[in-house]
């Protein structure tokens, strides 16, 4: 895959299935899900763009197809597209090594953009310490840590050389992953039974198309994605720069 097509994963990802679906609707809370799961798990954006194109492929022949009843939800092309990035695997073992032109790397962002993207991030942890401050000052202190180390890395950019966006995304993922970890522990239970009722009813319809494995990753992600919209967060990802 691409640099420029593996950050931007969610946006090649949402247009083809509006496209497929031929309304351009918002994606669910579920469906973001699904494709966070599937880009944790590495899976390629040309397996996930085929297996999308066979599992409308595959609905239009299904009964409800037929009867003109809309394909809803990414769920439905887990299989496939697990199905695709087997095969793509498999394809690229029985190549043998690649031979690629040299060209210069294409830079998905520019400085600019990714400063200004760790500057919002960073603008909005001390926003939600703020509104966190007298209901709970020790979360409100671990949004201002996680805030604390983000002016560092921001600065670290050389904007003269090709910086590592990898090892960006890793430095981002890390403290991504301190945040989650914070406001599950801090979540009224009221709040997160609300949104484990909303899961299961999303999920309902496809929990016996899917493996255990396969829901419980979803859950974790749609789990995640709600919790952060819940304390108003930014996600620390460049995969959300816009």
């Amino acid at each position: 895959m691409s640099e420029f097509n593996y950050f931007n994963y969610f946006t090649e990802i949402e247009e083809h299935f509006c496209k497929k679906r031929g309304a351009h609707l918002l994606v669910s809370p579920l469906d973001w899900a699904v494709v966070e799961t599937w880009q944790k798990s590495a899976i390629p954006l040309e397996a996930v763009l085929r297996g999308i194109d066979r599992s409308f492929e595959s609905y239009e022949r299904s009964r409800r197809g037929a009867n003109g009843r809309p394909l809803k939800s990414l769920v439905y092309c887990v299989d496939a597209v697990l199905e695709a990035a087997s095969e793509l695997q498999e394809a690229a073992a029985g190549a043998g090594p690649k031979i690629e032109k040299e060209t210069a790397p294409r830079e998905p962002f520019s400085h600019e953009e990714i400063c200004n993207f760790l500057e919002g991030c960073h603008k909005a942890l001390l926003a939600g310490a703020a509104k966190q401050r007298t209901a709970s000052p020790h979360l409100a202190q671990q949004f201002e840590q996680v805030a604390a180390e983000i002016p560092p890395i921001r600065s670290g950019i050389d904007p003269e050389t090709n910086f590592d966006l990898e090892d960006l995304e890793r430095r981002l993922t890390v403290l991504e992953d301190k945040l989650t970890a914070a406001i599950t522990v801090a979540a009224d239970s009221s709040a997160m039974l609300a949104i484990r009722r909303d899961m299961d009813r999303a999920l309902s319809p496809y929990r016996r198309k899917l493996t255990a494995d396969q829901i419980a990753s979803i859950e974790r992600q749609y789990l995640q994605k709600r919790l952060f919209e819940t304390y108003r967060l930014a996600r620390l990802s460049l995969y959300y720069i816009k």
